[in-house]
């Protein structure tokens, strides 16, 4: 059964203060949402569906570099939902379960997706909601959970009562659907609320009055789900990504002197008994091999290859020789 995954990647970067479209903002040398499409093909997705909207021609001109990613153009931000209903011709020829995600959001981990994707297909869900437990739940969606524990409404904040508001575990936007009960529950949407938009989180309370199976499931760190909306948040992100790595080259036998004086691409392969020396910068999918030594004050760009044993004196420039 293939699984699809709904991008939402068409809003502005208002906050950003920035002309160019959030999700190409990049954390670490990339842009962001390809880490979501990262972890969501590690996930088990088959084919992905990009909802593109704000300066969609750059967007889409990042993204068509990959084979398995179509477009769906939502030429007004009418809301999530909104964004959903214009991948109705990829949702009705879907047969099997939906993940819809949210493309800046470059923290998530392929493990809690599939977890995600699992509780669907286990209980034959209509629609699953990702959700984490954090006391620091201001301005964020809280999940209300009837008296025997089971899901019963996503509550925001500005419509949530006193005793709403101190419920700590909350909806982190990722969902995993049944194809043809998301189309359906769209059919439903209406825009009554203050912002006159369609909001996909309006999608589970439906299916749930039409007797269908909605559950919420809490398997995700909250951290990997906040999205990134500030260039102050651009630069949370991309430090966490960036310990994450210097931690794995570490653990796998790679010493870093200076961990928080050094940038490495996600991508590099460093081999064990290689030592990288203060103020070097390691820039896309480099690969170097064991028991060498660089910088400090390197600079390699691209997918540089360095053979075992190779010693890079200080303050080199190394790029990638153009292929013919």
């Amino acid at each position: 059964m293939s699984t699809l995954a709904v991008v939402l990647a068409a809003g502005k970067s208002t906050r950003m203060k920035s002309a160019l479209p959030k999700v190409l903002h990049e954390v670490c040398g990339r842009p962001m949402i390809d880490y979501v499409l990262d972890a969501a093909r590690a996930a088990g997705v088959d084919r992905i569906v990009a909802v593109v909207g704000y300066r969609a021609d750059l967007v889409e001109a990042h993204l068509s570099t990959f084979a398995d990613v179509s477009f769906a153009r939502q030429a007004e931000q009418k809301g999530t939902g909104h964004a959903v209903m214009m991948c109705r011709a990829f949702l009705a020829a879907q047969d099997g379960p939906v993940l819809v995600l949210a493309g800046d959001t470059p923290l998530l981990r392929p493990a809690s997706l599939a977890a995600l994707l699992h509780a669907q297909r286990e209980q034959r869900a209509a629609a699953v909601i990702g959700t984490a437990i954090t006391a620091a739940n201001q301005g964020l969606g809280r999940i209300v959970r009837d008296a025997e524990g089971r899901f019963a409404r996503i509550v925001e904040e500005k419509d949530a009562t006193p005793e709403e508001r101190r419920i700590q575990e909350i909806n982190t936007g990722c969902y995993a659907f049944d194809s043809q009960q998301l189309l359906a529950a769209l059919d439903l949407l209406r825009p009554d609320n203050a912002q006159a938009e369609y909001y996909l989180t309006d999608c589970p309370q439906w299916l749930l009055r039409a007797g269908h199976r909605v559950t919420a499931e809490c398997v995700f760190d909250v951290v990997e789900a906040l999205g990134v909306n500030t260039r102050v948040q651009l630069a949370e992100a991309t430090r966490a990504i960036q310990q994450a790595t210097l931690a794995r080259l570490m653990l796998a036998g790679v010493t870093i002197v200076a961990p928080e004086q050094t940038c490495i691409d996600p991508r590099a392969e460093i081999g064990a008994d290689t030592v990288i020396e203060p103020f070097t910068v390691i820039r896309g999918a480099a690969v170097i091999g064991g028991h060498c030594r660089i910088g400090p004050h390197v600079v390699l760009e691209g997918p540089v290859r360095l053979p075992p044993g190779s010693v890079i004196p200080p303050f080199q420039v190394l790029r990638a020789e153009p292929s013919c």
